[in-house]
């Protein structure tokens, strides 16, 4: 090569990574704790399937946008209790549980239908009513029995929501700040949050002028409601019309359901929003359907945040990230 040339990746240094967790509904331990306790979930399976990235894996960011402060209170003032450490040790429990299983393989339906206290019934309800009742404007009922807290989130008298949406977009702006590469974990309805916050990132006045051309890597939602029909009309940009409709913010999107989980009982979401990858929004939406072997309180739980993140799945999804660099390729398949 000429002296006279310069290579234009000679001094290419590649982003650093973050990976950006956003937790669901309900009672949620203090940040450290979660966090802790999500980090060793995806670490289980990291550790279970690809050895050889544990270490990347722990010298990954990762952070934690959380808003389990102001879904305490709100749950506390309505007259609901929680007890913090029990909670944390059934937590510890559960991936415990899940970290003795050393195969892929054990994550089947066969070992899903053995867990204690399964019952498919609330499912089986939740698959044939909620688009009856879409259809007729009660699904709401639906969600509100999941957690009140939802339905605070989507009340306009409260600012429970804003600050919610603070809470996850704080989190995205500091690390799009610092030029890192981003992949976003967002569980049950903090996919909600993480939809709305990223609308407001790709189109709101106030920050799209900024932000607007920056993009995450890959959003993971693990049983999300976001294919529910009534989820879907109370979504921020849900009266737009083309581009101004979406987010436009997400490289590639991945969404993994599980069997039995009542929060996302349609769970598609690359039908409902083909029309970003139409209108070239978004490289890729996936869905992936798992069986969460999960056990909470002595029970199957198979919306445990804990059984999605410790799944081969999500496992296979975090190490293809880790392996990416320089520019951001379509996922290969997986398992």
């Amino acid at each position: 090569m000429s002296s006279d040339l310069i290579d234009p990746l000679e001094n290419y240094r590649e982003p650093e990574r973050t990976l950006i967790f956003v937790h669901g509904r309900d009672f949620k331990p203090s940040p450290d704790a979660l966090l802790d306790l999500n980090t060793s979930a995806i670490a289980a399976g990291i550790e279970r399937d690809f050895p050889g990235m544990l270490d990347a894996f722990y010298a990954l960011d990762k952070r934690l946008a959380y808003y389990g402060d102001l879904g305490n209170a709100w749950l506390r003032a309505a007259g609901k209790h929680y007890d913090e450490k029990l909670d944390i040790n059934d937590r510890k429990q559960a991936l415990q549980e899940i970290r003795g299983l050393q195969k892929r393989k054990s994550f089947s339906l066969g070992r899903y239908e053995r867990l204690p206290g399964k019952n498919a019934m609330r499912e089986l309800a939740a698959d044939f009513t909620a688009p009856m009742l879409g259809t007729i404007g009660l699904a709401e009922r639906l969600i509100a029995t999941a957690g009140g807290d939802v339905t605070e989130y989507w009340n306009a008298a409260s600012d429970f929501g804003t600050r919610v949406r603070e809470r996850v977009r704080s989190a995205i702006l500091a690390a799009f700040e610092e030029g890192r590469r981003i992949m976003l974990v967002s569980h049950g309805t903090g996919s909600i949050a993480s939809y709305d916050a990223l609308w407001q990132l790709s189109n709101d006045p106030e920050f799209a002028g900024r932000y607007g051309e920056l993009k995450i890597d890959n959003w993971l939602t693990l049983g999300s409601p976001l294919g529910d029909s009534m989820v879907r009309r109370r979504l921020f940009g849900a009266r737009a019309k083309g581009r101004e409709r979406y987010p436009a913010n997400i490289l590639v999107w991945h969404n993994v359901s599980a069997e039995d989980d009542y929060l996302c009982h349609d769970g598609s979401v690359s039908d409902d929003y083909s029309a970003m990858l139409r209108l070239r929004l978004v490289g890729s939406i996936r869905d992936y359907h798992i069986y969460n072997l999960a056990v909470r309180y002595g029970r199957s739980n198979p919306h445990s945040s804990l059984g999605y993140l410790a799944h081969p799945r999500v496992a296979k999804l975090v190490a293809d990230w880790l392996r990416l660099s320089g520019p951001v390729s379509l996922p290969s398949s997986i398992l």
